[in-house]
């Protein structure tokens, strides 16, 4: 039997989302956003990354089954995943809800490190799915603003007053934002946090303000700070009593009154002149040099001997994170 609102809102359970998926009534929430295990064998406290196959894929439509009649008729959800499983994951959804978009999250990881018997993986794949035509959606809340440069090179009249340009554009289905290093000052004590800027982005663009974002496996608890410093409402379920507990440090540390990650601006357009023009060499400035060069080749002693060039000094590859090497 469903709980009242005032019991179940704003509050993170530590308890198999599974079962407790029955406290929240149906047709409540805005926004489904979720990082479910990614079953890579990671340490969550639990087998829950350690399944065979066939069992991962069950327990998945089993918790999508359970989870889709909480959305709104106009809601949507976004789901984190790994190349591995995500063509079999988002037909469960296909089947279920209209795919949106198919969003890859380039964390940013250094050339180095990796498999050396195929490429290495440096991407995670997000999948953004809606219930029907009408979902929520606010592109304005999320555009990147455009740099100075570019605002210059679009200062013909056509472009004056042109509300993309002053508002910035729409983000692309390519998100470039570093996964998080063990010595950033956001990271939690999770083998697999995700940015704060890539979960306020999803959460200001797909769920209303004062609406409710559930994530069903909280981990370190992203979902419910960024709803929080968004303006929105969250609920939530962790399994594990470890990040259970780093959850409730961080819903009680300024973290939550910090500003938003800025959003990188654009590059300057491709046909934006911000270079100085070269200056035209003096025709009479070019003869003496001339007639310099043609006396040193006649006379090799008198050319300048080249100094030799000084060592480069070697840097130190610094050990990669475990996440830097993962599929």
């Amino acid at each position: 039997m469903s709980e009242s609102v005032g019991t179940w809102l704003n509050q993170v359970f530590c308890e198999d989302a599974l079962a407790g998926l029955a406290r929240i009534p149906d047709g409540s929430v805005d926004l489904i956003l979720t990082d479910p295990p990614y079953n890579l064998g990671k340490d969550y406290g639990n087998a829950s990354d350690k399944q065979s196959v066939d069992d991962y894929l069950r327990w998945t439509e089993q918790w999508i089954d359970l989870a889709l009649p909480k959305l709104k008729p106009n809601g949507s959800l976004y789901i984190f995943l790994t190349w591995r499983f995500s063509p079999e994951i988002f037909v469960m959804l296909k089947q279920r809800m209209t795919m949106m978009n198919e969003i890859i999250w380039d964390r940013r990881v250094p050339s180095m490190g990796g498999s050396v018997r195929s490429f290495s993986s440096v991407h995670d794949t997000i999948g953004f799915f809606v219930r029907r035509k009408d979902y929520y959606f606010d592109l304005d809340a999320v555009r990147i603003p455009y740099d100075a440069a570019t605002k210059k090179a679009r200062s013909r009249s056509i472009f004056v007053g042109a509300k993309w340009l002053e508002v910035g554009y729409n983000p692309k289905d390519l998100w470039s934002v570093s996964r998080l290093h063990r010595e950033h000052p956001e990271r939690a004590d999770h083998p697999t946090q995700k940015p704060l800027e890539i979960i306020e982005r999803m959460v200001k663009a797909s769920c209303p303000p004062d609406g409710v974002v559930l994530d069903l496996f909280m981990g370190s608890g992203t979902t419910a700070i960024a709803a929080r410093r968004c303006g929105r409402n969250f609920v939530g379920f962790e399994l594990n009593p470890d990040y259970c507990a780093i959850i409730s440090a961080r819903l009680a540390s300024p973290e939550l009154d910090a500003p938003a990650p800025a959003l990188e601006p654009e590059p300057a357009a491709s046909g934006a002149k911000t270079a100085k023009p070269v200056a035209k060499r003096s025709r009479t400035a070019a003869k003496p040099a001339a007639k310099a060069a043609a006396k040193s080749a006649a006379n090799p002693a008198s050319r300048p001997v080249a100094k030799p060039a000084a060592k480069r000094p070697r840097t130190t590859i610094a050990a990669l994170d475990d996440d830097e090497v993962a599929a």
